[in-house]
Formats: C-alpha cells, structure tokens, sequence
C-alpha cells in the first residue's frame, strides 16, 4: 500500500518541494486521469493529448520548485488551468481552436480506462463513447470547451470564468446552452 494515498494534495505538493519525489509520483497518479481526459476532449488528437499532458506537468514541477504554487487546497483546478492554457497555446500557434479530426478508435474509453464486465459490456461503452464525441463536436466551440471544463475537468463555474478570462455568468450560459444543444441533438 501506498505510505502516501491519505495524504491530502497540499501535503503531497509540501514533501515534493522538500525533496520525496514518490510525493510527487502520487500526486500525479492522483490527476492524470482528469487532466488527460480534459486534455484529450479539447484537442481531439491521442498523441497531441499526450505531449501537451507532459508538458503540463513540466511546468507544474517547474511552478512548484520555484515557488509559484499558491497552497489554496484546489491543486486539481489549478492543473487543469495549467492544461487548458496548453491547449489554447497549442491552437493559437497552429491557428485553429475549433475541431481537430480524430480517428474513432475509442481513444476516450481507452483515456478513462474503464474496467470490461463482459464483452457486451464494452460494446456498449464503447459505442456511447463514440456517440458522445460525435454529439460534442456537434457544439460551438466555446460551448463545447466550457462543458469539457465543468462536467469532465470537474471545475466549478467560477474556476471555469477565471481559466477562460469570462464572467461567471457567462461560463454558467455557456454551460447551459451547451447542455441544451446535446438534448436538440438527441430528441
């Protein structure tokens, strides 16, 4: 058993900077999940995902050894921010923002590592997964990427406002209207 699984993220975050790199392997294995996840849902690539993913990181150790992690008990949405400004550098140097093709090879089932009950089982999954992303890039942009924030990132409004440079109303329409357009999509 891992001597670190109780700790919270700010411990973890403290024994890190004071030299037990395991600190930081924990925190890590912590988030991946959601910040890859989030990663992959905005840019839409399985590769691109994984290069900014480490990037990420990068300048979250690089935050944390030079002193520039505020300790306010929200490491995960503050990881998520670190990722999605990736994202945006990414698109902003490439010129595009709205939908980059993938291949449907399942890469959001494959992201989330959901366990298989039974073949029927995984059928399903993965066929939802595949309906999922089609009815996601059906939504504006600003929408889509505003959804990703809330319901994948799991970041409350006003962490979404502040990622994005928005009012919390507007990160809460977007948000809403973004919900709306799915229930269009599938009535």
């Amino acid at each position: 058993m891992n001597k670190y699984c109780d700790l919270t993220d700010q411990d973890l975050i403290r024994l890190y900077i004071s030299g037990d790199n395991p600190a930081f392997t924990t925190l890590v294995h912590r988030h991946k999940q959601r910040i890859f996840t989030t990663i992959l849902l905005l840019v839409r690539d399985r590769e691109l995902a994984e290069d900014i993913f480490q990037e990420v990181f990068i300048k979250i150790v690089d935050a944390l050894q030079g002193g520039r992690y505020a300790d306010n008990s929200r490491f995960g949405a503050w990881a998520v921010r670190i990722a999605h400004n990736c994202c945006i550098s990414h698109f902003r140097k490439a010129g595009t923002w709205s939908k980059v093709v993938t291949s449907y090879n399942d890469e959001l089932g494959d992201s989330m590592h959901y366990m298989e009950h039974s073949a029927e089982h995984h059928l399903i999954t993965s066929e939802t997964h595949h309906e999922i992303n089609e009815l996601l890039d059906q939504l504006p942009a600003l929408q889509r990427e505003a959804l990703i924030l809330r319901y994948y990132a799991d970041l409350s409004y006003k962490e979404i406002a502040n990622i994005i440079g928005i009012s919390i109303n507007t990160a809460l329409g977007r948000v809403r209207y973004a919900l709306m357009n799915l229930r269009k999509q599938v009535v």
